[in-house]
């Protein structure tokens, strides 16, 4: 069995898991792969408190251990993570490490095994995702590092869609500048990758019908999916775009970029600043990025912001079906569409026009149906797992190696 270890690092944490896989051979079935642990290091940085989690697959608890001094950065996580693993007579040995890197351009439409050249081409691209992108290559570095020797490999959340219709890549800019990178991309991949891999087993009628994927998090975005493949997708040129997230703006008019610069004197860094990381849910509401606060708020700005996140979800939606020329089913995921049950409720009930019927109640824990058998149009909530189809992905390109 070959021992694979999947990363994705943020600003302040790596979210780590171990897979075992059994590789298959070339040419073969698909390598399959098991969940052996996963793990949480947050905190990371200076002025926080740096925590190290570690579950079993059936979540139970193996290790919380406070990190401190140079074990609360990137790279002395995952020693104290190896460290731990050690000290519980677990040797066994990493073949290969994925990772999740937000942003692949026009180059990296597919896993790659990483070297010096890649992570220049993948810098090139950090001012598209710049909560993303630095600290993604940051998990690489550090790995490189602690795994000396071992096939680093990238996985892209732009990826899926990068097969998409010509028309839905294209913004009605001169064709140099689309040919120049400057095009949608579309995000949040790897979690539509993992939601369609689970349509056979959920329901089989899935894989061949006209699906709209709703990722709702901090980061927030919409895919409409047909027979498993990216039609289209809500985020574009960057994670920006799109639907009201925590943080972010979604959509906006350019314009208004230009007169923040021109008449309100702000220059690159303090609008990136604005629209990336003082927008969303946390600037409608003056209180909070985080759904669950703002729920439980009862101030009017706290309601204004979900009400926003709700109207911007239901009107895109509605761009999905029209882009997918109908709709069979919904799908929601990621942390607000797997455990905000009333909120999921609020945007099915301003569907109905579509066919959706909720049955009653708030909904379930995924993987679940929150429609009735008549309903002409399903609604279905399912949790994502990124890193079994970075395992997955990486035990492809380890085995591509091995001939």
């Amino acid at each position: 069995m070959t021992t694979l270890l999947t990363l994705n690092a943020g600003s302040s944490s790596i979210k780590f898991a171990l897979f075992g896989s059994d590789p298959g051979t070339a040419g073969g079935a698909e390598p399959a792969v098991r969940m052996l642990w996963t793990g949480l290091a947050d905190g990371l940085g200076p002025g926080l408190a740096a925590h190290l989690r570690v579950k079993d697959p059936s979540g139970s608890l193996l290790a919380d251990t406070r990190l401190s001094g140079a074990q609360a950065t990137h790279g002395g996580a995952m020693q104290s993570l190896l460290d731990w693993q050690a000290q519980r007579g677990d040797h066994s040995r990493i073949s290969a490490i994925g990772h999740r890197i937000v942003h692949g351009g026009t180059e990296f439409r597919e896993p790659v095994l990483v070297d010096d050249s890649v992570l220049v081409r993948l810098q090139a691209l950090a001012p598209l995702a710049p909560l993303h992108q630095p600290h993604n290559l940051a998990g690489v570095r550090a790995a490189m590092q602690a795994f000396a020797g071992l096939p680093q490999i990238a996985c892209f959340d732009t990826a899926f869609h990068a097969d998409q219709a010509a028309v839905n890549q294209r913004f009605a800019l001169p064709q140099a500048l689309h040919d120049a990178g400057i095009r949608r991309y579309g995000f949040h991949g790897l979690s539509y990758e993992s939601i369609v891999a689970q349509f056979p087993a959920v329901d089989p009628a899935l894989a061949n019908s006209r699906v709209v994927v709703a990722h709702l998090g901090n980061g927030a975005s919409m895919c409409a999916i047909a027979s498993g493949r990216s039609v289209a997708t809500t985020m574009s040129f960057s994670p920006l775009d799109g639907l009201t997230m925590g943080t972010r703006c979604g959509q906006i008019d350019a314009a208004v970029v230009l007169h923040l610069l021109r008449e309100r004197g702000m220059g690159v860094d303090d609008i990136t600043e604005l629209l990336f990381r003082r927008s969303g849910l946390l600037g409608l509401s003056g209180l909070s990025s985080d759904m669950r606060e703002l729920e439980a708020s009862a101030l009017p700005a706290a309601r204004l912001a979900i009400d926003h996140f709700v109207e911007q979800a239901v009107q895109q939606l509605g761009r999905m079906a029209a882009a997918l020329r109908g709709i069979d089913a919904i799908v929601f995921t990621g942390g607000i569409g797997e455990n905000a049950r009333s909120l999921r409720a609020r945007i099915l009930a301003q569907c109905t026009w579509l066919g959706v019927q909720l049955l009653p109640g708030e909904g379930a824990d995924p993987p679940a149906r929150l429609t009735s058998a008549k309903s002409s149009v399903a609604a279905w909530v399912m949790r994502t797992d990124e890193e079994a189809v970075i395992a997955r992905h990486t035990a492809r390109v380890l085995r591509r190696m091995r001939g």
